[in-house]
């Protein structure tokens, strides 16, 4: 498994590269579909790989350790195998559900235990024990188990929560090393960068991520409730210490603002549920525009859903239609709302790269920035 960097703009910190691994090559800046309990929400695996064109896809620790469970899981050959997908997929720790689940959990050296949000029974995460089940789930990319700050949260308990993730770090990467992918195919373990919004917590922790020269990195603990401009600027005061070798993950962000953004600042990839669970609320993102289809103005209008789309449903349903769908909480209309906004962010990306390989990338993000922020 590898990242190579093939294009830098000379403009912004903006690049584009390979991440190569068992399942297929990832192209970057990419932006990864949630599929937290095995399934994106309201798109399938087909829709996914022929329209949405979504490279990698993520899944969730947490949610994939309680169901359907490890011993399901293992005995039908892993993740990929139990939801017929064949391309990259990328898990997280279960490191943000310590933050999520905070009314529900203790967090000790050893690791975190907590109350299963479905049936309330008892259960603790080492880092050791994180690695252990995301061997099980089988995923190309796995992440180190951390905690995750809120925010806000102050410096001292941001100090010792990065202290603490950095020990649990150390145990993540020894019992990794230790242990032995199940599946045939090769794993890749991310170590996260934390922080809080401290830039010199943020500095320590890029250093010592950047010292494992890993082929990615992660930066985590953002988009938990900061500005925008504090986002942006711890990002790029990680982005600036990370390797250029290897592949930078922001998790969890966001808007298609923040991805502009961010990719002018060095990222690499990106994970959020912001376009399903907006879809299935009604707010569509459109090539023309930010769109509330469950405003009365849309109730008649026979203009398609996104004229520029390049899937076909999406251009020839109208928005009158799509609005009669949510309205009526019609499932169909969630589907169609959320390849909708899937397709728009994944097209973002595919643009991106090209903008990027073409030195245009400064002046492309500019007029994206303009329509990304309309409110039609």
């Amino acid at each position: 498994m590898s990242f190579t960097l093939t294009h830098t703009c000379a403009e912004t910190a903006a690049r584009c590269g390979i991440l190569q691994t068992d399942h297929g090559e990832i192209q970057t800046p990419t932006f990864m579909p949630v599929g937290t309990q095995g399934t994106v929400k309201g798109v399938n695996q087909h829709q996914l790989a022929r329209e949405v064109n979504a490279q990698i896809i993520l899944g969730n620790t947490y949610h994939l350790y309680l169901r359907p469970g490890l011993e399901i899981m293992q005995s039908i050959g892993g993740l990929h195998q139990f939801i017929n997908w064949h391309r990259p997929i990328l898990t997280d720790s279960g490191g943000y559900q310590v933050y999520s689940l905070s009314a529900r959990r203790k967090i000790t050296e050893e690791g975190a235990t907590f109350a299963s949000h479905i049936d309330g029974s008892k259960h603790t995460f080492s880092p050791e024990r994180a690695i252990e089940i995301q061997r099980i789930i089988g995923a190309d990319i796995i992440m180190a188990f951390d905690e995750c700050t809120p925010y806000p949260c102050d410096k001292h308990y941001a100090t010792k929560s990065l202290d603490l993730t950095h020990r649990w770090l150390d145990r993540c990467l020894s019992f990794f090393a230790d242990s032995t992918p199940l599946y045939g195919h090769k794993q890749l373990l991310a170590p996260i960068v934390q922080g809080s919004v401290y830039p010199d917590l943020r500095t320590k922790s890029a250093q010592r991520i950047a010292a494992l020269d890993s082929t990615i990195s992660a930066i985590g603990g953002l988009s938990v409730g900061e500005p925008p401009e504090m986002l942006y600027e711890m990002t790029g005061l990680v982005c600036n210490i990370l390797p250029k070798s290897g592949a930078r993950y922001l998790m969890g962000v966001g808007t298609p603002a923040d991805l502009l953004h961010c990719m002018a600042l060095g990222v690499d990839m990106f994970d959020c549920v912001l376009p399903t669970r907006n879809a299935r609320h009604g707010l569509i993102y459109t090539s023309e525009g930010l769109l509330n289809i469950k405003n009365r103005k849309w109730a008649d209008c026979p203009a398609p859903i996104d004229k520029n789309s390049p899937i076909e449903l999406l251009r020839t349903h109208s928005k009158a239609y799509l609005r009669h769908l949510i309205v009526s909480k019609e499932m169909l209309g969630a589907q169609l709302a959320s390849l909708q906004n899937l397709s728009f962010y994944t097209s973002l990306m595919s643009e991106a790269r090209k903008m990027i390989k073409e030195n245009r990338f400064h002046l492309w993000m500019n007029d994206m920035l303009n329509i990304v922020t309309t409110k039609l």
